[in-house]
């Protein structure tokens, strides 16, 4: 059943091409050099709550599902950009025209994305898709299958930890430029076409202009009371040096839920990045049993598994 999931998310044919493929080495070189760029400081760096992601998490899911096209997802969208400019960051809203998907023709959707820093020439950018998915198809009631997703661990979860860091780089800048993006459109994709999915990664890969980022991380579904996190199977394979990085710094810090076993590929956010020659990973637990189903509330999430998550990132943000 996972690899059936899997598959129709992503396939092994689908692999990420072109300059992607020919760029690993650049990639290490790039993430050494904004390693060596920016001072290591002395001070420990901000706690991030995991208490506080929950909080976090259970509000926004509160809107009800964001699903492009509703009240309710220009509620989500209005939500993040005010909260974001209270906590001082430059906010730029990226609208456009959903592609061929399950929205109905002319939907718009926006991706928020909030710059810490925005003059720093050493950045990193980190996402989180928004929206909920139209249908849940994967209910194991079939009458539900055509209800909206509530999203909570399949949308809000990344989106607690980028607002939580937010309110954390806010308090105390870091080192580097920090741009958080909260993508929208990626979760209305058709099954077996992983062209229908991703919509608004894609579309800000398409706008980014100089200073790219040296790397990306994406963060999805990573609330699930029973973390596991192994290497995902696009990121490992294209951006192996930003995995260690990533998962030798958990290992570090003692959190044992990172674990560098390879799993299958994963049409995710990061994708676009890659295919554009920029180091990406995904940080996901696709082992979640209420994934695409009306189940997936905020009563299924963890402090724990936000706080593990938030603490890794915290860490390669203050002590690059």
């Amino acid at each position: 059943m996972m690899e059936e999931r899997i598959l129709r998310k992503a396939r092994a044919d689908d692999c990420p091409r072109g300059a992607a493929g020919r760029s690993a080495l650049g990639w290490a070189a790039a993430v050494l050099c904004l390693a060596a760029s920016v001072p290591v400081r002395a001070a420990e760096p901000p706690r991030f709550s995991g208490e506080r992601a929950l909080a976090l998490a259970t509000e926004f899911s509160a809107l009800g599902p964001r699903v492009p096209g509703t009240k309710v997802h220009v509620r989500g969208r209005d939500y993040l950009a005010g909260t974001l400019r209270q906590l001082g960051a430059r906010v730029e809203l990226e609208e456009f025209t959903a592609a061929r998907s399950l929205y109905a023709p002319g939907t718009r959707l926006t991706n928020v994305v909030a710059r810490f820093n925005p003059d720093a020439p050493a950045r990193v950018l980190l996402g989180a898709h928004w929206d909920s998915r139209p249908v849940a198809d994967e209910d194991p009631d079939p009458r539900r299958r055509r209800d909206p997703v509530p999203g909570a661990n399949d949308g809000a979860s990344g989106t607690a930890v980028l607002l939580h860091l937010a309110e954390l780089l806010r308090a105390r800048p870091a080192p580097i430029g920090v741009d958080l993006v909260f993508f929208d459109g990626e979760d209305g994709g058709i099954p077996d076409s992983v062209a229908t999915y991703c919509l608004g990664s894609r579309e800000h890969v398409r706008r980014l202009e100089a200073p790219r980022p040296a790397y990306v991380i994406v963060v999805d579904m990573v609330g699930d009371q029973e973390l596991s996190l192994p290497a995902e199977g696009y990121s490992m394979n294209y951006a192996p040096e930003l995995v260690r990085m990533i998962w030798g710094r958990a290992a570090a810090l003692g959190y044992t839920e990172f674990k560098l076993d390879p799993a299958g590929p994963i049409y995710d956010d990061h994708v676009p990045f890659l295919e554009a020659g920029i180091p990406a990973v995904d940080i996901i637990d696709f082992e979640y049993p209420y994934w695409h189903t009306v189940a997936d509330t905020p009563d299924k999430l963890s402090a724990r598994s936000l706080e593990v998550v938030g603490a890794v990132i915290v860490s390669l943000l203050y002590a690059p």
